[in-house]
């Protein structure tokens, strides 16, 4: 609730997925009107950030033209104006997400009519009045992931995020920050991982875990949100176990999903 936001995902082919998103993008003009919405993560749109990640043998190059596509079918269908990122930007100022979202709705709406790099790539140059824009882009899988602290003190997870994030000098791959979870009389430190092999989850956790506990604080619980890749998990047990020479196929689903696949091409 505090957040006032929800993930979905859904996976297919490239034609299923595109008219899935555009769909997705259509309902939700539909039912949330910026002008009310409030909440403590950052959004520019309704609809707010749309990636395309490759699973089973796609690549970025096919979801970034699945990106195109689609941000070509929500601005031309439903006129509302598409930003593109990180594989699909098509400007150097908007590969990261934090860039084009930066200022939110209610800045870009007025910004737009006043400085042209702050125009949409496709459509506009006003954002939708009600909808906004939508970021749309592609990706590698990344991993949202909360670390929620047992203290009211929003400077401490603010702090703890500038330590751990990317930008700061902390963990590769991770962007972080700490907003108040108010309803719950919690603060938390909100993190996307992007790289999930270079940073995972049990590692940003153990950090934080160490600077809050510094600081007398303690861990209240952690939050996925969305799906998480069965490699993560395996990381983390290799890891958290000291498993000596492990690997994906000591999974036994794993091994046997491989045996399949095999035996399929035979």
């Amino acid at each position: 609730p505090d957040h006032n936001r929800t993930v979905i995902t859904f996976a297919g082919g490239r034609e299923e997925v595109i008219e899935a998103a555009v769909r997705a993008a259509d309902a939700a003009a539909r039912l949330i009107d910026l002008n009310h919405h409030r909440g403590v993560h950052p959004r520019l749109g309704a609809l707010d950030v749309l990636p395309f990640v490759p699973l089973e043998g796609a690549t970025l190059d096919l979801c970034a033209d699945v990106a195109h596509q689609a941000g070509a079918r929500i601005w031309n269908e439903l006129g509302i104006p598409v930003y593109f990122y990180q594989a699909a930007a098509t400007r150097p100022d908007r590969i990261q997400l934090e860039d084009v979202r930066r200022g939110q709705f209610e800045y870009l709406r007025e910004a737009v009519l006043m400085d042209e790099t702050k125009q949409p790539d496709l459509g506009g140059p006003f954002l939708h009045p009600t909808a906004g824009a939508i970021a749309v882009g592609a990706r590698k899988l990344l991993i949202a992931y909360n670390i929620n602290l047992e203290s009211t003190d929003l400077e401490l997870a603010k702090f703890i995020a500038k330590r751990i994030r990317t930008s700061s000098g902390g963990f590769p791959a991770v962007k972080a920050l700490g907003l108040p979870l108010e309803s719950r009389g919690l603060v938390q430190v909100s993190m996307n991982l992007t790289d999930f092999e270079q940073t995972p989850p049990h590692v940003v956790y153990a950090e934080v875990s160490r600077l809050a506990t510094a600081h007398d604080v303690q861990i209240a619980e952690s939050e996925l949100i969305g799906l998480m890749p069965r490699r993560a998990i395996e990381m983390a047990a290799a890891d958290l176990l000291k498993l000596s020479s492990f690997d994906s196929e000591c999974v036994i689903e794993n091994r046997i999903q491989i045996l399949r696949s095999a035996s399929y091409s035979v």
